[in-house]
């Protein structure tokens, strides 16, 4: 995982986007021009921390986009207004906000798990069409099996089915 600087425009976009939304239920216009180095298409996820406390966090692990940040963009009001675990963000919780956006590389497959590092990869864990990912580095998944775990449950994957496997690497910008 590499780390990316506070100031960065993916964080912007995405905190542009959500106040935007949620202040007048309006999508932000993209930048003119789009940066070079946003044309490309990612998938990318948007967390949302209040108080240090996850707030909301959706993600895409393709692009589904034309373009980064319209993908970033389009993330941050899902993580804001449509996450299940959480009620919409209102506009008394903007100020208190913070915004993680983590650019997914290209998933590759891995044959065990002593390929994995939950530090450095995300992983992907599939059984038939169930799919389910957690992202590198995040408070309390210490080990690889707590990784996979993690990522099974909220998949809807039981213990004994047949899984495989795939890893990423992310470019995290701010937190």
């Amino acid at each position: 995982m590499v780390k990316g600087t506070e100031s960065d425009l993916l964080v912007t976009l995405a905190r542009e986007a959500v106040e935007e939304y949620v202040r007048f239920g309006r999508v932000t216009a993209l930048p003119s021009p789009v940066p070079a180095d946003l044309q490309v298409g990612r998938g990318a996820f948007v967390c949302l921390k209040k108080h240090g406390q996850l707030r909301g966090c959706i993600g895409t692990i393709g692009a589904t986009q034309p373009n980064l940040a319209a993908e970033v963009i389009q993330n941050a009001i899902s993580a804001a207004m449509s996450d299940p675990r959480f009620e919409p963000v209102g506009e008394d919780e903007l100020e208190h906000l913070t915004y993680t956006v983590d650019v997914l590389s290209a998933a590759e497959p891995v044959s065990s798990m002593s390929e994995l590092d939950p530090r450095v990869y995300g992983v992907i864990v599939e059984s038939g069409p169930k799919r389910g990912l957690l992202l590198p580095d995040l408070d309390g998944v210490d080990t690889v099996e707590d990784q996979v775990v993690i990522a099974m449950r909220k998949a809807g994957i039981r213990d004994g089915e047949p899984i495989s496997l795939c890893r990423f690497q992310v470019m995290r910008h701010g937190g």
